[in-house]
């Protein structure tokens, strides 16, 4: 099965694989060992398990590691003792399973050279991928955006011509309603008739009534 990268790791994840790696010193085992366990939990490699344990998660567990230690060797010691008494022999010869054990603990203490680069080259990879996602993605939105962009512009331009087209209609309006107006005007003054006069015999003028 490929593993997939996961984009972050959660508090759960660092936790899981803290109480893991512990779980393996106390047990004798390698922190190798625990990095793979913990990848198959969380479908992530060793390697990247490894590279977060040495750069993120390890600092804020140096005392649980050393109480850890001092487990194992406590252990180690009570396997030991519990040898001689089923031999009755006064030392025991330590197993080869158990000096490979130390020295691979050794080695963990202190990665590699190789082990640094492989897990520095993952990571690049990883987040190459990462980037070409998140750029497909900018690309994706900045089409979008093109798109609304073009639309709001022809709207405006619409808009536009409606309020050009409301303003001739206006002014026609306001046109038709002045000459009418003068046109009410002059029929009033039409329908006024001029006033009649009479001279009267002492020779001024007197206005009929109507």
């Amino acid at each position: 099965m490929v593993k997939v990268r996961q984009d972050a790791w959660s508090h759960e994840d660092d936790l899981l694989l803290a109480e893991t790696v512990l779980r393996h010193i106390r047990e004798g085992s390698t922190q190798l060992n625990a990095f793979e366990e913990v990848g198959d939990q969380l479908n992530r490699t060793a390697a990247a398990c490894g590279f977060r344990w040495n750069a993120e998660v390890r600092q804020n567990y140096e005392k649980a590691i050393d109480l850890a230690k001092r487990q194992r060797k406590q252990r180690k010691q009570a396997e030991k003792h519990k040898l001689k008494g089923q031999t009755g022999l006064k030392t025991v010869q330590r197993k080869p399973t158990y000096a490979s054990t130390n020295i691979t603990s050794t080695n963990e203490e202190q990665p590699t050279i190789d082990s640094i680069i492989a897990q520095l080259q993952e990571l690049k990879s990883n987040d190459l991928k990462v980037n070409s996602q998140e750029v497909e993605k900018l690309k994706e939105e900045n089409e979008r955006l093109k798109g609304e962009k073009e639309t709001l512009e022809n709207e405006l331009e619409k808009m536009h011509k409606e309020y050009q087209s409301l303003q001739e209609d206006y002014q026609t309006f306001i046109s038709i309603m002045e000459r009418a107006r003068k046109m009410v005007v002059l029929d009033d003054d039409s329908s006024l008739s001029s006033p009649t006069f009479k001279m009267e015999k002492n020779g001024n003028l007197q206005q009929i009534a109507k």
